[in-house]
């Protein structure tokens, strides 16, 4: 099954895919709200922002598979709002690893990092670009979302800005 036709359901609720995305880049990430890496939802937002009009958008998973994130998704939304200003859709809490791991994370986990290690999510905020073409690329949580290896990949895989 293509990324873009596995269910997923927002953090309204609302049963989707992410076909309404397929075409531009998706940058998906297991977000936590009580992470030490949760500043790292302002750099996401800071790409959203830059490059949102050329076709990137952020899709956030919040995941309490770290025990690390809020218990309801209204008080996740609204933490996401009002401290960082979220702006990107996000989605209802999955699990990210282990039997009952959404299958959405259940396909982007077989894709290898920049050392080739495929496999289980290490931590909240690992972040798969996924271009145009299908193609998936893997940053683990330490790569900040402005790291050049990503900025550089998003760029590259939109249309020149006019």
């Amino acid at each position: 099954m293509a990324l873009t036709d596995i269910p997923v359901t927002t953090i309204d609720g609302d049963e989707t895919t992410l076909a309404p995305w397929a075409g531009g880049v998706m940058l998906i990430v297991n977000v936590a709200s009580r992470c030490g890496l949760a500043p790292q939802y302002a750099k996401l937002e800071a790409l959203q922002q830059r490059y949102g009009d050329r076709g990137l958008t952020v899709l956030g998973f919040p995941s309490n598979q770290f025990l690390q994130e809020l218990s309801t998704e209204d008080a996740i939304k609204q933490y996401c709002s009002t401290t960082w200003g979220v702006t990107f859709p996000m989605f209802g809490r999955i699990r990210v690893n282990g039997r009952s791991a959404h299958p959405l994370y259940q396909q982007l986990k077989q894709t290898p990092d920049a050392a080739g290690k495929a496999g289980r999510v290490t931590w909240n905020f690992e972040k798969f670009v996924v271009t145009p073409d299908g193609a998936v690329h893997r940053f683990r949580p330490s790569v900040e979302p402005d790291d050049p290896a990503i900025v550089d990949l998003i760029e590259s895989a939109l249309p020149a800005a006019a």
